[in-house]
This record gives C-alpha cells, structure tokens and sequence, in this order.
C-alpha cells in the first residue's frame, strides 16, 4: 500500500469534514424543505376542500346546479395554479359537476362508500394530490354530542397540482448542491495554499536528507524557515557539519589502516615465499624418504630372501638339537623383518597415492578358508577357539581386489591372535544389499584379549601408533598395520570401528563395498548325497556351534545338536543310530583321554566318525584315527573340505555328482587363438583342446588376418600386443574384410586399465579375458559367445598338490597357483614354469639396457610381454610387481619414480634362478 503525501493528506484532512458536514447540513435542509412544502399543500388543499364543501350543501340540497357551477367555477379561478380539477360526486358516487373534465378523471372517483367517508382525505396519484371531504347536511338540528353523525350529501373532490411543489424542491436542491460545491472550492483553495506553506520546506529538507544520504555535505538549506521547520533546519545543518568532520576522522584511520594493510600484505607475501618454500623442500623430503623406503626394503630384501633361503637349504642338512633351535629363531626373526618391511613399503605407497585396487571376481568363502587357514597355527597354538560365521545369506561371488581384502581380515585377526591368551577369536560376516549391483559387506573380529583404553583407542589408526608404545611393551610390531587396514577399507568405500576395554577385549569391525557379478561360477559342493543325512553333532563353543549348525542345517540335513557333555551323553543314550557323528572339541594332552572316551562311546552308534579339532599337530590326529575316528579337520572348518569329507562315503550312490572324471562333451566349435608369447599360447591351446573341437594358433596379428580370409571360426581369442601387427589392428581388420566380419574376438590381456578395457569394447572385441586365464571364465566366456550350445557346468578339481610336486621351493614360487592356472596339470604347469625360467635371463638383461637407454616406450614392451608370461605361472610377486610397473608406465611416469620396483624386480628375477639352480647370463 502506498502512502499518501503530506500534501495529499492536508487536502484530504481539510476536505473531508467539509464534504461530509456540507453533506449532512445540505440533504437534512433539502429533505426538511421537500416534507414543508408537501404540508403546504396538504394544508392549502384542506383550507380550500373543506369551506368549499360547506358551501355546497344548499345549492346541492336544492339541486340548484347553477349555484353549484358558480361556486366550484369562482374556487377553481382562485386557485388556478393549485387546483387542476374539481368535481362533486352525488351519495351514490355518481358524477354531479366537474370544472375540469380530463383524460385521468376517471381516478378522482372515491374508492370507499361514501356514507362512511367523515374526514377530509387526501392521496398521492402521480404528479397530483387527490383530497377527498364529504358534503354534509347541517341545515336540521344535529345533536353533535349525543345525536348521531349528520347524513352525506356527496362528497367533493378536489385534484390540486404538483408542480409548483416539485419546482420548488428541486431548486432546493440545486441551491445546497450549488452551496456545498461553493464550500468546497473556498475550502480547497485554503487547504492548497496551506499545504504549499508546509510542503515547500519540507521538499527542502527532504532533498537535504537525501543529499546526506548520498554522502553530499551542501544540502542547500540557507534561508530561515518558520516554526518547527527551522528547528528541523538547523538540525540538518548540523548534522552535515558533525558528518563533515567524522569523515574527515575516518579518512585518516582509513589511511592509517591502509597503510598497516599494505604492511601486513607485505609480511604475508614474504610468509606465503617462505610457506611455498618450506612445502617445496617438505615434498622434496617426502619424495626423499619414500624412495629411501623403496630402496631400503629393496636393499633388506635381498639380503634378508639369501638368509631364509640358505636356512632352508641348511634344513636339509643332518643338525643337532640346539641347532635347530638357532636356525628356527633365525627363520622367526627374518619372517618377522619382512613383515615389517612389507608394511613399511605398503605405508609408503599409501603415502604417495600408489595403492590401486585390483576389480576381479572371487569367492568370498574361498577367500576367508585361505587366511583362516594361514592363521590357525598361530591361535592353535595358543590354545584359541578361532571361528568364524559367514551368513548364509551374503552372496559368495564378488567383484573387488581379494588380496586386499585378505590383508585387513590377516592384519585384524592376527592382531586380535596377538593380544588374546586365552579365550577365543571370533568372525562373523554379514551383508547388506545396496541395489542390484553392488553389496556392502559387514565383519566384525573380536577377542577375548586385553582390550585397549578409550584414550588409546584413537592412536591405532595413526602411522606408528600402538595401544603400549613403551620399550618393556610384551607385543611387537611396526605400528602400521591399522593404518594401512584403515586406508584399504576407505578405499573400498568402508569405514573400520573400535569397541573395547581394558580386560573386556576388543572388537573391530568394518564394512566394505563389493559388485555383484553377473555370472556366477560357483564350484557346485557335492550336497545332494547329504540330505536328509542324520547327524549327531557335539561342539562345547558357542561360535563355532552355531556357525557349523549353520552349514549342515543349510546342506539339509537332520541335526541332533548338542552344546553341553549332558546333552551329548544324553542322545548317545537313546536307542538310535546316525548316519554321521561330528565331534568338535579343544585338542590337549590333557584333553585326549576324554576324546578318546566319545570316541568309544559314540562309536557304536554312528557309521562315520569326524573329529574337528583346534591343531595341526599330525601325531595327534594319528592317535585319534587309531582310536576309532574316521578323520579329523582343523579348526576354524573350511566348508568345502567339510562338505567333501562328509559326503565322500555316499557319493558312489548318487553318480549325478560332479567327480573328477571327464564330464564335458568336446563342443563343434573351431576356436583361432593368437598370442605371441609361446607359453601363454600353450597354455590357453591346452586348456581349449578339452573343450572345443577344433584350434588354430597364430603368433602375430597378421598371422591370425590371414587365417580369418581363408578360414571361418567361431570365436577368436587375440592378444593385444603382438609383432608386426598389434591385436587391435588385426580385430579391425578381421571386422573390415574377411569371413569373420560377425565372429565374436574377444581380447586377452595381461593388464588393462579399466578406460582401455571401455576403448577395446568400442573398438569391436565383444569382451576381454585377464591372464591369468581361468578356466571356469574360459568356459563360461565359451558358453557367452555360443549360446545354441548347451551351458558348461564347472566342476571340482582335486587340490593341485595331489597331482605334482613343486619343481624346488621358493618363495617367488605358489604351486598350487601354478596348477590352478594350469586347470590342474601338473605336466602343464612345469612345461609353463620351464619355459618362464628360461626367459628370465633375457628378460633381465632387456630391462637392465632399456634402464640404462631410459627407454620407456621399449621397458613398456618388455613388462607386459613378462606380465603375461607371468600370469599363467604361479608367481604371484612378480606378477604383482610387473603389473605395477606396466600400469605406471601407461600413466607415463618417470623412470626416476619407477626405480624402485624396478630393481626389486631384477631382484626377484634372480632369487627366482637362484631358488631354480640357473645361473644368470
């Protein structure tokens, strides 16, 4: 709403009243003068009616009509411009005489009876006022007090006109309108002239204030003013004058300030050199101290890969005693300063941004059977009940780096082994489903072990940080290990808490974020034989009770629990036989009478007896199988062997289980596979001589171009970089112009980024295989590619240690790994191995020449033919070390920050022949 004026607001102050006063007085003068001149009428027409009526009451009781004529004639000239007409009506309401007979007559005829009419009466008809008055006859002597009423002779009608009273009225009412309007012009032209007096001065002040406003000091206001204004006036002025000089004021503290400003500017600047400086040494330090890292654990490495190797040779040699003792303290010693240099070597990568993780597909189960496994020495030892719980709900194929995630589960639970002397170790794994692709993993280890004080806790997770950091602390260690824990699992978009007390144990738990795989390659357990199989099952731990409960109630079978010595006797007691007795317990010296005794009492009454027991002592578990057990498992239980070892006895009598035997039809496909690496090449023709009808080889791009004009295959497998002509030009080409324009490639790499991976689908491959090549994804990449073909199921291989033995011990070398990629020929992998140790010296010396070139474009080349050749060998180390080379020079980093793992793996390249008995060129 918007505010009026002052001038607005004077003229509406002044006018109102006027108009709402000028309008009262007026209207109640107009409305008195309409009601007076309507009595006036009302008035004229009784005093003219009345005498007139009496007047006729002769000449009416004579019917003298002349006289009647005169009189109503001579009333009707006297009163011209009143009365418009006059009639007399007889007492029968008829017509007797009229002075104006018109066209509207007919109304002044009286509407009642006339005997009744007593009084003079008057109505408003239009424009004209009607008076009615009987004519009487007072002539006889009337008695007016108790006589009655004298009789009507007629009654006289007299219509007086309106016009002049009209006229009248309005020019009433032309005079007050033409007096207000008077009024309020007079009033108006008062109200202008005063609202000028005050509106000027106040313009003024107005314009005044706003060039204050502004900041302008000459606001114009010289001249006197009258009244308040001047007041105001002089106020103004003021306070120009008083702004005048606090400006003046703050221009100097301004200048003042300005000065410091520049001043403090200056410092900063010199501060900001000084900073830019010290950052740039800092870094230069940095740099410094993570390639003294790399090389010191480079440097110990190799001294330290001399010691436990020549302890394991001396091992073999004839030792006392005593001298045995020396030399597993001295394997102790040397394990332990290779973890702590790994650790060391893992913070520095940390550090400086190196630490990648690996998107590969794993089993969950497998995974956590490998570190359960590698650790349960350790809590055996100590006579810990090591368990663990894995849902049955959390998905068993996950995409994610399982080398990783194998290290925070190590780091966690040998810590909680570490701290704990007696009690127990427990795992449990669950999950939560995020959406359709990814799942978040959750994992708790806890311990029974002394716990750590709430203001320790937060020292865990920083670099060299330990709960007791005293020099008489009882446990050892680097104070890395959370660190780097803590780091991995924030890269695999988890976060890792602490819960614990002193003397209350601790717990650790953590979440990390995995995909969910598309294909499934589970390795089928042989379940089916186990159904419905009655189980008589006796663990005293809670944990574990409840995580094996957990698997045979999943394998359906029918469970007789039993937590407690009672319940177990109790059911041995029932006249009842089972199919299998499982028997978990703590393996003692003290312990193996009481074993034994279950085992003699339970015997009888089962057709198998398995014993799960906390060691991997070998003569006690002979003891236990002589004493009538069928076998004995370690604990933590690994699933797959406990399902293998339970349904071993009954799997003759379902053959619709997977055995090792040959199982898969050769398919009618013919597969062109093209590598120029001859052991790759080997291995992958292998692995596919079991699976398709018909293989042709090719050592180069061009090689496999001029097969796919001549011949027509049904998936070709092409290596990505070749002589002569690179994988990715040969795909081109086969696309472009040849009779495999619509046969599926699919590329084999060693290593991919996961943006080259994007790039070789957009360039025609229809999908990739990592090497190491799997068999299980061979077969199923197969299968993809073939869809009229029926479906591969994958199968159970029998461990690769029962196949071969290792060629010589090492510790660059993971047999089982070999086999693995293998598929489980042991002929296969030596001939893979032999052919990677006789490349090794030649590998060696290419390095060492494009070192000394500083020919990355050539060292790129070498490392990923090397990688590849390492992925179908069982080297994980120098795998691990030849795909962060290949992956660093695709980044295009210097040879300068490749230097370390650049000699650590010319170091593991000869310890590698060393371990072999080759002599280096």
């Amino acid at each position: 709403m918007t505010r009026l004026s002052l001038r607005d607001s004077v003229l509406i102050l002044t006018l109102l009243p006027t108009v709402i006063i000028g309008l009262l007085l007026g209207g109640y003068f107009t409305i008195n003068r309409f009601v007076e001149l309507e009595q006036i009428v009302e008035a004229r027409g009784s005093s003219i009616i009345e005498p007139l009526a009496v007047a006729l009451e002769a000449p009416l009781l004579s019917a003298d009509k002349a006289q009647l004529h005169r009189l109503i004639t001579l009333t009707q000239s006297r009163h011209g411009s009143l009365i418009k007409s006059i009639a007399l009506f007889d007492k029968d309401n008829r017509l007797i005489l009229t002075s104006n007979y018109h066209a509207q007559f007919a109304r002044l005829q009286f509407s009642g009876e006339v005997e009744e009419l007593q009084t003079t009466l008057s109505q408003r008809v239009e424009k004209t006022q009607v008076f009615y008055t009987p004519v009487k006859q007072f002539s006889q002597h009337v008695d007016l007090w108790s006589g009655p009423m004298p009789a009507n002779l007629g009654v006289l009608v007299v219509e007086a006109n309106l016009d002049e009273a009209l006229i009248s009225q309005q020019r009433a009412l032309l005079a007050s309108t033409a007096i207000i309007v008077i009024t309020l012009l007079i009033t108006g032209i008062i109200a202008i002239y005063f609202g000028q007096r005050f509106t000027r001065p106040l313009r003024k002040l107005l314009l005044a204030t706003d060039k204050l406003t502004e900041g302008k000091h000459d606001i114009g206001l010289i001249e006197p003013m009258e009244g308040e204004f001047e007041l105001l006036r002089q106020g103004l002025t003021s306070i120009s004058d008083k702004m005048v000089m606090q400006k003046d004021e703050m221009q100097k503290h301004i200048d003042q300030a300005t000065s410091d400003y520049r001043e403090t500017l200056e410092q900063y600047e010199t501060q900001n050199i000084q900073l830019v400086m010290a950052k740039k040494e800092a870094q230069d330090a940095n740099r410094v101290k993570s390639d003294f890292l790399a090389k010191m654990s480079h440097e110990l490495r190799t001294p330290l890969n001399g010691v436990i190797g020549f302890t394991r040779q001396l091992y073999k040699t004839p030792l006392n005693k005593h001298q045995k003792d020396y030399l597993d303290t001295i394997v102790l010693s040397a394990n332990s300063l290779m973890s702590i240099i790994s650790d060391i070597l893992d913070f520095s990568k940390l550090e400086a941004g190196a630490m990648e993780l690996e998107h590969i597909q794993f089993q969950l189960r497998d995974v956590v059977n490998e570190v359960m496994t590698l650790l349960a020495p350790s809590a055996h030892d100590k006579q810990l009940e090591l368990s663990i719980y894995v849902n049955r709900q959390v998905p068993d194929n996950l995409i994610g780096d399982p080398t990783r995630f194998k290290q925070v589960l190590i780091n966690l639970i040998n810590n909680a082994i570490k701290f704990t002397e007696k009690g127990a170790v427990r795992i449990d794994i669950g999950h939560r489903l995020l959406d359709e692709q990814r799942a978040s993993l959750l994992i708790s280890v806890s311990d029974t072990g002394v716990g750590i004080a709430q203001e320790k806790q937060d020292t865990l997770f920083t670099p060299f940080g330990q709960a007791d950091s005293s020099i008489t602390r009882k446990f050892g260690g680097t104070g890395l290990g959370l660190i780097i824990t803590k780091h991995i699992v924030e890269a695999m978009g988890g976060r890792i808490t602490l819960n614990s007390a002193p003397g209350n144990g601790s717990c650790f738990t953590f979440n990390a974020v995995f995909d969910l795989p598309s294909h499934l390659f589970n390795a089928d357990l042989p379940v089916k034989p186990l159904k419905h199989k009655r189980v008589l099952y006796f663990e005293p731990h809670e944990h574990t009770h409840q995580a094996v409960l957990s698997l045979l109630q999943e394998w359906e079978m029918q469970v007789t629990a039993c937590e407690d010595e009672a319940s177990f006797l109790a059911a041995l007691q029932q006249d009842f036989n089972y199919d299998v007795c499982l028997i978990g317990h703590i393996a003692t010296v003290d312990q193996m009478p009481m074993l034994k005794s279950y085992i003699s009492k339970v015997r009888s009454q089962t057709d198998y007896l398995y014993l799960m027991l906390n060691t991997i002592s070998h003569n006690m578990r002979e003891s236990l199988i002589g004493s009538g057990a069928d076998s004995c498992l370690s604990k933590p239980v690994n699933h797959r062997k406990l399902c293998e070892l339970l349904a071993a006895p009954y799997r003759l009598d379902h053959p619709d289980v997977i055995n090792d035997g040959q199982e898969f039809d050769i398919l009618p496909l013919k597969v062109l596979v093209a590598d120029d690496n001859d052991a790759n090449l080997k291995l992958i023709t292998t692995l596919l001589q079991e699976q398709v009808e018909s293989i042709d080889a090719a050592h180069n791009g061009a090689q496999a171009v001029g097969l796919c004009k001549t011949h027509k295959y049904d998936i070709i497998f092409m290596d990505i970089q070749m002589p002569i002509m690179d994988g990715i030009t040969a795909c081109t080409t086969i696309l472009d112009s040849s009779l495999n324009d619509d046969t599926p490639i699919i590329a084999v790499t060693a290593h991919a980024l996961t943006g080259e991976k994007d790039e070789l689908l957009k360039i025609g491959f229809k999908g990739y295989l990592t090497k190491p090549i799997d068999e299980d994804m061979l077969k199923q990449t197969i299968c993809d590619f073939s869809e009229s073909l029926p479906r591969l199921r994958t199968r159970n291989n029998k461990p690769a240690s029962a196949l071969v033995e290792a060629p010589f011990e090492s510790h660059i070398l993971d047999w089982e790994q070999a086999l693995q990629h293998a598929g489980g020929k042991g002929d296969l992998a030596l001939e893979m191995l032999n052919m990677l140790l006789l490349s090794v010296p030649e590998t060696i010396k290419l390095l060492q020449d494009a070192i000394a070139e500083q020919d990355l474009e050539h060292l790129l080349t070498i490392v990923h033919k090397f990688h590849g050749a390492c992925c179908y060998t069982g080297v994980p180390r120098l795998k691990k070390l030849a795909e962060a080379i290949e992956t660093a020079l695709k980044q295009q980093q210097s040879l300068d920050a490749l230097e370390p793992e650049l000699l650590e793996l010319l170091d593991e390249l000869e310890n590698l022949l060393r371990d072999s008995g080759i002599e280096a060129a």
